[in-house]
């Protein structure tokens, strides 16, 4: 735990102090939010917190390789490896994005482009197990279905980063989640294979944590199509490089406990929930409407929230409840499913609708839309 914990510390302080030069050249190179119709930030707003994000995940990588525990695991060395290299070239392709705004089709190009690498290291899904059979995949079935899964995955993410802090925030609540799952899988179990994805969400968790204090309400930059693209990315991979390699029926401790053997299927979807959800509504919202897909509205989860009344914190941090419950509520009921958890689970389910379908206060309704930094998509 130490080692990850070093690991956090390092991608936090890497995100943070380099959000600051990445901000001077957002400026420099006009990389700048515009202020649009559906914004709300009132003057322009530097991106390129993906760079920042990057040079983060970057540190922690290399010291991760040269630790005593995490640098012993060859399969580690190689998928970290493979997993930045996709991670700078979709870093990159946001960059250009976010300075010259790249047509629909390019950007699908760049985010097919560093899905390929990643597959073509290793990175991909080689089986579907379920609880009493595993589904191998032929080589062209798992290139697709691991190409898909991470179009989606970046795509679902960027659609989310709507509001100061909400990305970062959701991002790095569900990637502490399935650390702390992964992590009990290769420290109990002594599942080898779940120390990649260790060490990428503690790597995501950290960059999370560094550049919030950049980017929440009011922000002081964004993290742009670069960053938000660059965090689906690793989380889709660290999410691949569990539930696409491991026998899931053999965290099962007896045959009759299907709970933990469906979790790596499952845990994936349930830290992923809220940008899938807001996501999926997005483009069939759009496609009723008679509207391509990537054409923004304001009609996203935050969006609703924030015409209730309440407040961009309040709304980022009702976001930040609804993910919390549900990834940690999946690993509460995965790993120990008794009474007590359930209960648990239920009254944390109550509380939060009860605090989300509260009557909004007064002080709430005026700042509901302050100026600054606060960002709309």
């Amino acid at each position: 735990m130490r080692e990850y914990l070093l690991v956090m510390l390092v991608a936090a302080s890497g995100s943070y102090l380099f959000s600051g030069l990445a901000r001077r050249l957002a400026v420099r190179f006009g990389a700048l939010a515009p202020v649009r119709a559906r914004d709300v930030h009132t003057v322009p707003i530097p991106y390129l917190g993906g760079a920042a994000m990057l040079v983060g995940i970057l540190f922690a990588f290399v010291l991760a390789v040269h630790m005593p525990f995490l640098g012993r695991h060859a399969t580690v060395r190689h998928d970290a490896l493979g997993i930045f290299a996709a991670a700078a070239v979709i870093c990159v392709v946001g960059i250009v994005d976010d300075i010259i705004d790249l047509p629909w089709l390019a950007k699908i190009a760049g985010q097919v482009l560093a899905a390929g690498v990643a597959v073509l290291n290793g990175v991909r899904m080689y089986w579907v197990s379920l609880p009493d059979q595993i589904f191998a995949l032929d080589v062209p079935s798992s290139m697709l279905l691991t190409v898909l899964y991470i179009f989606v995955c970046v795509n679902a993410i960027n659609l989310i980063d709507g509001l100061d802090g909400l990305a970062a925030g959701v991002v790095g609540i569900g990637a502490l989640a399935m650390f702390l799952y992964t992590y009990l899988l290769a420290y109990q179990q002594q599942f080898v294979v779940a120390t990649t994805a260790s060490l990428v969400t503690a790597s995501i968790a950290g960059v999370c944590a560094g550049f919030l204090p950049h980017n929440f309400s009011p922000a002081k930059m964004f993290m742009g199509d670069s960053g938000a693209m660059l965090l689906g990315l690793l989380l889709a991979c660290s999410t691949l490089s569990l539930t696409g390699q491991v026998d899931a029926s053999a965290l099962s401790p007896s045959a009759g406990d299907i709970l933990p053997t469906l979790l790596p299927i499952v845990l994936p979807i349930a830290i992923m929930a809220l940008p899938l959800v807001d996501m999926t509504m997005a483009y069939v919202r759009r496609t009723w409407n008679g509207n391509w897909w990537f054409v923004a509205d304001k009609q996203h989860l935050h969006h609703r929230l924030l015409r209730r009344g309440y407040s961009t914190v309040t709304a980022v941090l009702i976001l930040y409840m609804w993910t919390a419950l549900v990834a940690f509520g999946v690993i509460l009921l995965g790993l120990e499913w008794s009474g007590l958890t359930v209960l648990v689970v239920v009254g944390a389910l109550a509380l939060a609708i009860m605090l989300t379908a509260l009557p909004v206060r007064a002080r709430d309704k005026n700042c509901a839309q302050p100026a600054g930094g606060t960002q709309v998509r």
